[in-house]
């Protein structure tokens, strides 16, 4: 991007921004955000991975501006009386209702393509008890995070990057025993009618020294990245990804329902190269739907949620994808295979049915360096891929443990090494930050992030499908 620009060149010169938060936190976000437009050295040591920030003009083909009708200030009179309240439960919503009013006046006919939220460090933390739960459900709760711990424990003795990797798969139990303002104010703004996508900014991102953690080209990055995407605009696609290929996450989550139990939502992501990804919810799955302790779909829930997926997929290409790829972090079920292909190949020519799953297996290499990313490695009917791994552009391994590969597998036969082509492929397509370089593809990772929001929504609300407000 430094040499050739970001891959939408369709992005118009400008891009506005929009500012919601205190008078002293958007007074050095005004004076913050035109350091964007121009260049950075950066102070890392690995001048490949961390390169010099050239500046939005270079990098993306834009300029970031504010203009001061986009500009909203809080209320610095409401905002301590909300934040002097006794109850934890009053003081979230207020600073909550405080937030998303400065931000829905923001959703006119002039609006900004994105508008970045000035949290101070003590609402970016905030969390609170979950008081819309019962107490049957919470008691429900507090079991299955028992479960949950002891599940993970069994397996294998994981590295902190894989138990951080497999917590990103799925909502755990008690990201519904507590909610946190961050995420209770995102799922707010995607309510709203025509809503803007928002990139939530703290106060250390802008004041914390060069010489301290990422440098400011590193951080211009990784920001200028978010924002870039978030205002309409893809800063990379991947290559040599089949065209008109329609790559289907399959993913679950914890939501309360009101009877006082839990049960599992279905969460469909779905990624092409023709359209913007996308992500819907399924149905709702009960708790004791489960086999090998994972939960799964009926024949009739799985080929609902297909069909759900291509006739959005027609409506956004206005056709139909040539071929279907769905991802799974656990193998499937006979009930799934059924489902998902006669919903699939009723109107599409081909399926692929692909899970991936973490492993305990580990590949040493003779000498110095980690085994590659990008390493595929077969032994029987076994087959392991590897997302992380030494990066030879970057002359590093970027982790501090072995690298731990996926197990990867087909239900039904299939060409495993494209499918391993694609999957490394898609572990590229994270927008969040410049680095394009995940552990799991796109189409699995945002999982978590997709599911913590729609936890917030109430069962009568529709998610906004767009991945620009997940991210």
């Amino acid at each position: 991007m430094a040499k050739y620009g970001a891959a939408d060149k369709s992005t118009p010169k400008e891009l506005r921004v929009g500012i919601v938060g205190t008078a002293a936190d958007v007074q050095l976000t005004r004076a913050w955000l035109p350091k964007l437009n121009k260049m950075a050295i950066a102070r890392e040591k690995s001048a490949r991975r961390y390169p010099n920030w050239p500046g939005a003009p270079q990098a993306l083909g834009v300029t970031f501006v504010v203009e001061d009708r986009f500009v909203r200030p809080l209320d610095e009179d409401r905002l301590a009386l909300a934040l002097h309240r006794s109850s934890a439960g009053e003081k979230f919503e207020e600073l909550l209702e405080l937030f998303d009013a400065k931000i829905q006046g923001l959703f006119g006919d002039a609006r900004p393509d994105c508008i970045i939220v000035c949290l101070p460090d003590e609402l970016a933390d905030m969390r609170i008890s979950n008081p819309r739960l019962s107490a049957g459900e919470r008691e429900a709760l507090e079991r299955l995070q028992r479960e949950e711990e002891q599940e993970q424990m069994s397996l294998f003795q994981p590295s902190p990057e894989e138990l951080k990797a497999a917590e990103e798969l799925r909502t755990q139990a008690e990201d519904l025993l507590f909610r946190t303002f961050y995420r209770a104010l995102k799922a707010k703004v995607m309510t709203h009618q025509n809503p803007v996508p928002v990139q939530v900014l703290r106060r250390e991102t802008i004041v914390r020294p060069d010489a301290e953690g990422h440098s400011h080209a590193t951080r211009a990055w990784n920001f200028a990245t978010s924002l870039f995407y978030k205002s309409g605009h893809e800063p990379w696609r991947p290559a040599d990804l089949p065209a008109n290929t329609c790559f289907i996450g399959i993913s679950f989550h914890h939501l309360k329902r009101r009877e006082g139990d839990v049960v599992y939502a279905s969460v469909a992501q779905a990624f092409s190269n023709e359209i913007e990804p996308f992500a819907l919810k399924g149905s709702l799955v009960p708790h004791d739907q489960r086999r090998d302790r994972q939960p799964y779909l009926t024949e009739a829930q799985a080929a609902s949620l297909v069909t759900d997926v291509l006739d959005r997929y027609e409506g956004l290409a206005s056709m139909l994808p040539a071929r279907v790829v769905v991802h799974k972090s656990s193998t499937y079920q006979p009930e799934e295979e059924k489902g998902f292909r006669s919903a699939a190949e009723a109107r599409v020519p081909a399926c692929d049915l692909i899970w991936m799953r973490s492993t305990a297996f580990r590949l040493i290499r003779k000498g110095m360096q980690e085994p590659w990313r990008g390493t595929l490695c077969t032994i029987g009917n076994e087959t392991y891929l590897f997302t992380m791994g030494y990066v030879s552009y970057w002359d590093e391994y970027p982790g501090p443990h072995i690298p731990a590969p996926l197990e990867i597998g087909s239900c039904g036969a299939t060409d495993i090494r494209e499918r391993a082509r694609e999957i490394l492929a898609l572990t590229k397509m994270n927008w969040n930050s410049s680095e394009g370089l995940g552990r799991y593809p796109i189409t699995i990772s945002f999982a978590r992030k997709v599911g913590l929001l729609m936890t917030e929504l109430s069962d009568n609300q529709t998610p906004n499908p767009s991945y620009r407000f997940y991210m």
